[in-house]
């Protein structure tokens, strides 16, 4: 398979796959006939034979998705192999979980080099949007701390989440007045790289059944490199 719906296994036990998915693929079906995700793509890779060592799993033959990547942020995300383990990545995903980092282009340079965006942060379904607020808006209390890489007229950035809630660095960068290019639905003007240029860089977490830690950096994506170039 190529273009966007390319996807790199970077580790796979018994009990886990860790992939980097691309951007414009996306994590699970929306429920249109015949969509091509991560998850299809790995339940196929499951079904052929390839990725499973162990009887278990030769007779399950199936994956479990443990946390989702927007459709058009690339990066890495963890599925399960089996029940077990998805609940228990899932029931205790804030411990497990040691660093969760991403790297965005943003429109424009942040006011500070380095800092902190704290909010309430609420979907909702009608406009397919979810809204901030600093006071409490019935959402979720969510936490982004942000380091500016490379300022310049589009601004190279991590971000490293205390929180992981749904768009959440999109609507936190959104409110820093400097949104993800290519991110028009909070708010920014222009599209140079023609996809959302935010990447899901780095996972670290304590595996569920092994106690091990394990971390995953994919760097930065050299489009995001090429743009933020002085």
């Amino acid at each position: 398979m190529n273009g966007r719906r390319e996807l790199e296994i970077l580790y796979e036990d018994d009990s886990i796959i860790v992939a980097d998915k691309p951007g414009g693929l996306l994590t699970m079906s929306t429920g249109r006939e015949g969509e091509i995700t991560a998850y299809s793509i790995l339940t196929d890779y499951v079904r052929s034979g390839r990725g499973h060592r162990d009887r278990r799993q030769r007779d399950g033959r199936r994956i479990f998705i443990v946390h989702r990547l927007d459709r058009d942020t690339s990066g890495v995300i963890v599925f399960a192999k089996d029940p077990e383990t998805k609940y228990a990545l899932q029931d205790d995903w804030n411990r497990i979980v040691l660093e969760r980092k991403y790297v965005a282009v943003l429109e424009g340079v942040p006011g500070q080099s380095e800092g902190t965006v704290a909010s309430y942060l609420r979907d909702n379904p009608k406009s397919m949007k979810v809204s901030s607020s600093r006071t409490d808006n019935g959402g979720r209390y969510s936490v982004t701390h942000y380091r500016v890489i490379r300022p310049g007229n589009y601004s190279l950035v991590e971000f490293e989440l205390e929180t992981g809630r749904k768009n959440q660095i999109r609507v936190h960068a959104a409110d820093m007045g400097h949104p993800v290019a290519g991110d028009r639905k909070y708010g920014a003007a222009t599209n140079p790289l023609h996809r959302l240029a935010l990447h899901a860089m780095t996972l670290s977490f304590r595996h569920p059944r092994t106690g091990e830690i394990l971390t995953f950096d994919t760097g930065i994506p050299r489009p995001f490199l090429t743009l933020t170039r002085r």
